[in-house]
């Protein structure tokens, strides 16, 4: 009988490093404790034996405690061009039991960087070799955080317009989070767009070849990958709850009432000969009232919406009611209700939201 086929996966990625770094990282405890896990996880601890027949071990902790291990022996090491060493897992949280794979890493100068281009084979299946694929491609970017001289703005860019607010809001949790990133300016269902957001909606994420769209899922993965900055998740049962509760309420209807059928119908008047339709208008006018009420009754004695601190749910309304401020009805609207009002002036007041107002 015929052993099973192996299953090779084959990645490559460029960094902005020379190959003496990117080498290092690989082969080395320090370069090791510094990226090889996925983002969300930490390196609880790395062993390096960098020689041939030496060997190399890392504990990866993900956020719930629980230990992902992994170990091997290298086998060839040419400073700065090439690595090859074995991969096991560990453990009874072990992917893949008593299975040993191979990892070919190959340097080579390019543009400056360099270019990484890596071998790992010996999967048993493939589902396998795709589950190992997104641990890589998480590791390679936390690599290229480590390396790059622009940190993570080197591999994470946020696709959309300025000017909407989601798009805000998407930036606003990168500033509270502490994450550098590229904004490439796009517009709903251009090529760009479409490339990552099947529906072409703004905004959309790319983080090395990992891509998340919808803003919601947006602000959970930063909030999941990255411990630095703010937490945008409550702590309690409840108010993690009170988030969710808010976070669908504004994107189903504070939304609609007061971008979709206020703010834009005045931007973009699509009314006849090219005028705001004030039937639409005024009846989104008739409607925020309740709205305002039900967003005064979460602020009495609170500043943010979901319990004692800023969460994402703040983040969600605050460039919505920005706009319906500005405008002349919404802005006198808004004057009746002291608790939205205070709650607003105080988030207006945070770097992430002067640091992403829309240029006129």
């Amino acid at each position: 009988m015929n052993a099973p086929e192996r299953i090779t996966l084959n990645l490559s990625r460029f960094i902005r490093a020379s190959r003496e770094k990117v080498f290092d990282a690989f082969a080395t405890e320090a370069g090791l404790a510094a990226w090889m896990s996925p983002r969300g996880m930490k390196v609880r601890s790395a062993k390096a034996d960098a020689r041939v027949g030496g060997s190399w071990r890392i504990e990866m902790q993900s956020r719930d405690g629980s230990l992902f291990v992994t170990g091997g022996q290298y086998r060839e090491l040419q400073r700065p061009s090439k690595l090859v060493y074995t991969w096991k897992w560990e453990g009874e949280n072990s992917p893949m039991p008593n299975v040993e794979t191979q990892v070919e890493v190959s340097l080579r100068e390019a543009d400056g960087g360099t270019e990484l281009n890596m071998s790992h084979s010996g999967f048993p299946a493939a589902a396998a070799s795709a589950g190992h694929s997104q641990g890589w491609n998480s590791s390679l970017n936390r690599l290229n955080d480590l390396l790059d001289p622009q940190g993570s703005a080197g591999t994470i860019t946020l696709l959309g317009d300025a000017r909407s607010t989601y798009t805000r809001t998407a930036r606003m949790a990168m500033a509270e989070k502490a994450v550098a990133y590229k904004l490439q300016s796009c517009a709903p269902h251009s090529p760009e767009l479409l490339s990552v957001h099947p529906f072409g909606r703004i905004p959309a994420l790319r983080d090395g070849e990992i891509e998340i769209w919808e803003t919601d899922a947006i602000v959970n993965y930063l909030e999941e990958c990255f411990d630095s900055g703010v937490s945008l998740r409550p702590g309690s049962i409840i108010e993690r709850t009170r988030c969710a509760q808010w976070t669908s309420a504004v994107n189903s209807y504070c939304y609609d009432t007061m971008i979709r059928r206020y703010v834009l119908q005045i931007f973009f008047p699509r009314g006849e000969g090219g005028q705001p339709d004030r039937g639409v208008i005024d009846a989104a006018l008739a409607e925020m009232p309740r709205q305002f009420a039900a967003l005064e009754k979460a602020y009495e004695g609170r500043d943010f919406l979901a319990g004692s601190s800023l969460s994402s749910a703040d983040l969600f309304l605050a460039p919505i009611l920005a706009y319906v401020q500005f405008m002349p009805e919404g802005g006198q609207l808004m004057a009746n209700y002291p608790n939205v009002l205070r709650a607003q002036n105080l988030i207006r007041q945070r770097p992430s939201f002067t640091g992403t107002n829309p240029q006129p």
